[in-house]
């Protein structure tokens, strides 16, 4: 059989095409699956992930380390030879050529700081900024600038060799880019202030008439229980450096409780046998982060509008569950309970005085975490009140 041979050796040479057709196929299906398709679908990508990561260093408003990340970002974006970044006072970040005209920015932008107009700085005019990129030609500038509100608060400068229509609409949507991220970052300020205002309000309510009272129980027993009576200030103590430290707007699930174990201690001193309470804790979410002073308000609510108005004795449960992803807190009391839409009204802020504890925690709630996750409240008259909270477990964001 002498054609054997070449039978042979046609086949694999044919078997050799088909696994080259094949590969060659599998890797133009995999480079398709891996390419966002047309190049406007990638001009789309690459400009939206470029504002996503010049906007996560711009979340703390306009600042010398978050500017200098943005500014490489946005310098891209505007496909330009430098760009920088100022607020009224400075030069905030500088990213690219021309480095040496950077002492003399705030004197080019000085018109559009004071104006809050774009401006236009032709190469080789007797206004332009007389800068060169990095072959020697001159550069042209477009400074536009960022507003907050009614307010100029820095500027946004592109160098390029041309300045024309297309840089300077460029140049204004990303300095007006630039101004919302700021705008952002000043209301992210506004509700801390806000939040650490809702706490002060939380203090001030824990001031008159827990102190009066928790003292008043402590001097009865200096004469009949001497001992009782510096446990006492010891817990009073240790409760009032809790409530009003200075630090942090958040802490943990077991720093609170702790709190809330001395609260009730000082109130039982009061009370005597007509309060109890029973504690049922998974250790896996002691550690979950939570609002400073958020749990104990729910628990003096239940003390004071709950229990103090009943006749006889009354019981406080307080439980905290896993819940997947969420802690799940519940304060319960077997009190006197109230009117639902009374409890409304308190909720929405229509109703001054009492419950005050209430609002305020439903409302940081709200603020912190979203809507879904303000206090659910399950009452009526003369049937208790049940209070269920509920956080994640996990807050990158947060710190205690």
């Amino acid at each position: 059989m002498p054609d054997s041979p070449l039978l042979t050796a046609a086949a694999v040479a044919v078997i050799a095409l088909a696994v080259a057709a094949v590969v060659g196929v599998g890797l133009k299906v995999l480079r398709s699956f891996r390419e966002l398709g047309t190049d406007a679908e990638r001009a789309t990508y690459h400009t939206l992930h470029a504002a996503s990561q010049a906007g996560q260093h711009l979340r703390r408003g306009l600042n010398p380390a978050g500017a200098a990340k943005a500014s490489r970002q946005l310098r891209a974006l505007l496909g330009c030879e430098a760009l920088a970044i100022t607020d009224t006072a400075g030069v905030l970040a500088w990213d690219g050529a021309a480095e040496d005209l950077k002492p003399r920015l705030m004197d080019l932008a000085a018109g559009v700081l004071s104006g809050g107009h774009t401006a236009v700085l032709r190469a080789g005019s007797p206004s332009g900024p007389d800068a060169v990129d990095a072959t020697g030609g001159p550069l042209a500038a477009v400074i536009a600038p960022v507003r907050a509100g009614t307010r100029v608060v820095g500027a946004v400068a592109a160098f390029a060799p041309t300045a024309g229509a297309g840089l300077v609409r460029a140049t204004t949507e990303v300095a007006d880019w630039v101004a919302a991220q700021v705008e952002l970052a000043e209301l992210d300020a506004s509700r801390t202030l806000l939040m650490e205002a809702e706490v002060r309000a939380l203090r001030a309510q824990i001031s008159p008439h827990f102190i009066y009272n928790s003292l008043n129980a402590i001097a009865s027993f200096i004469n009949t229980d001497p001992a009782r009576a510096r446990e006492l200030v010891v817990e009073f103590a240790d409760f009032t450096r809790y409530s009003f430290r200075r630090h942090g707007d958040f802490t943990t699930l077991a720093e609170e409780l702790r709190c809330i174990d001395r609260y009730l201690l000082l109130e039982r001193a009061r009370f005597g046998e007509r309060v109890q309470v029973s504690l049922r804790v998974a250790p896996e979410v002691l550690s979950t982060v939570i609002p400073f002073l958020s749990l104990q308000p729910l628990v003096e609510n239940a003390v004071r509008h709950g229990l103090e108005a009943k006749e006889g004795p009354g019981h406080i449960s307080i439980t905290a569950n896993d819940a997947g992803a969420f802690a799940e807190v519940t304060i319960e009391d077997d009190g006197v309970g109230m009117d639902p839409a009374q409890l409304q009204a308190v909720l929405a802020g229509h109703a001054d005085g009492d419950h005050v504890g209430l609002r305020n925690v439903d409302a940081r709630l709200r603020q912190v975490y979203g809507n879904d996750h303000g206090l659910v409240i399950e009452t009526a008259p003369g049937e208790g009140t049940l209070i269920t909270m509920r956080v994640p477990k996990s807050q990158p964001g947060h710190d205690a």
